[in-house]
């Protein structure tokens, strides 16, 4: 969760972003106001394109694991510490599962201010 709040970042800043790329009428001749948007626009597609390739890829790890839990907890009977690590790996794949719509939201809101 800490990596993608750093990771989120740009999209936290697009104002900002925006203000700072978009030229003042005395830096108009010394910038390419459509290079630096597209500049941005890029940074802003590779930084979504990342996020989601990790957040499925952590979805994805953590299923295989809550297979395994299960399938262990199947041949084992009662066993607490497997049941409380199940439980443990269950919540982080809803976490996980959850952050991919937070990502969407986040995607959301970054290019409506953009566009």
């Amino acid at each position: 969760q800490e990596l993608l709040r750093v990771m989120r970042t740009i999209d936290d800043r697009i104002v900002h972003e925006l203000n700072t790329t978009i030229p003042t009428a005395s830096f108009v001749g010394k910038v390419d106001p459509g290079l630096t948007c597209k500049e941005l626009y890029e940074s802003l597609m590779d930084a979504h394109t990342s996020r989601e390739r990790i957040i499925k890829n952590c979805i994805s790890q953590t299923s295989a694991v809550v297979k395994t839990l299960k399938e262990e907890r199947e041949k084992a009977d009662e066993d607490a510490a497997l049941l409380k690590q199940l439980r443990k790996e269950q919540t982080k794949l809803k976490l996980m599962q959850s952050e991919l719509n937070v990502e969407e939201v986040v995607n959301d809101r970054s290019w409506k201010v953009l566009s």
